[in-house]
């Protein structure tokens, strides 16, 4: 099985990079699954209903979320009728949507971290436990780990290490290289990235970034535009043990 991972898509940027690599890529690595993390899609912060199935038309199969998923009101009733979108598992009961989805045999959990994240989210680890035991016989199991710290996304490949095919982190939209097999066939990596312009701080604009930190003043940080980038893990999973064979980054400038 061969699954392709990208990391959070930010504005319309990030959005054309998914349009422009998703089909040919499903073509030329014979990709079984397509994952994005699209909780910035909309205009930095945020996914709306249309964004979602235009990626659902460019081939993906399972979209993500995180801590910006909530932004766009509209997209309410949206994830609560919508398998193929996901929110962070562990928020309050009451949020709209779910936080597990299955595609085929692949089944994909989305869950928030608590470390330097502005929430009091539920317990990470204890709701990754009770997804895994709900989740249907002879599945391939993604964690999607949206979290800050990259102590509490690493405790967490090493806690999901044989029980899960892999755990990849998002949220910081930094890639990171220590893409690895865990010891008991675990495929990990620290931060997927983010698909958006490469000249940007974290996808959006250097100018209104650098106001913010230079002033302290609250400033909207509009995405960048301009040479697209996409960072995303490409995963090989054994059909017959759901544990992954191979993880190498996929990072293309467009």
């Amino acid at each position: 099985m061969r699954m392709l991972f990208l990391g959070d898509v930010v504005g319309t940027t990030g959005r054309d990079a998914v349009r422009a690599v998703v089909p040919q890529a499903r073509r030329d690595l014979e990709l079984d699954y397509v994952v994005v993390n699209g909780e910035n899609s909309a205009g930095g912060r945020g996914i709306t209903a249309q964004i979602a199935e235009e990626f659902f038309a460019w081939g993906v199969d399972v979209i993500s979320g995180g801590n910006h998923t909530f932004n766009v009101r509209d997209v309410y009733p949206y994830l609560d009728q919508t398998p193929g979108i996901l929110r962070p598992i562990n928020y309050p009961s009451g949020a709209p949507g779910r936080g597990v989805g299955t595609c085929g045999d692949l089944t994909v959990i989305n869950v928030i971290g608590r470390a330097f994240m502005a929430a009091d989210y539920d317990d990470p680890f204890r709701a990754v436990d009770a997804a895994i035991k709900q989740a249907p016989e002879g599945q391939f199991i993604l964690v999607d780990f949206h979290a800050e710290a990259t102590s509490e996304k690493q405790a967490m490949g090493w806690y999901l290490d044989g029980r899960v095919m892999c755990v990849v982190g998002t949220h910081t939209h930094v890639p990171t290289a220590d893409q690895r097999l865990l010891p008991k066939g675990t495929a990990y990596c620290t931060d997927a990235g983010m698909c958006g312009a490469r000249d940007s701080v974290i996808g959006d604009e250097v100018e209104a970034v650098l106001e913010r930190f230079l002033t302290q003043m609250p400033t909207r940080l509009p995405p960048a535009k301009g040479t697209p980038m996409v960072n995303g893990i490409l995963v090989e999973a054994d059909p017959m043990t759901k544990m992954a064979t191979k993880i190498e980054r996929f990072d293309r400038i467009l």
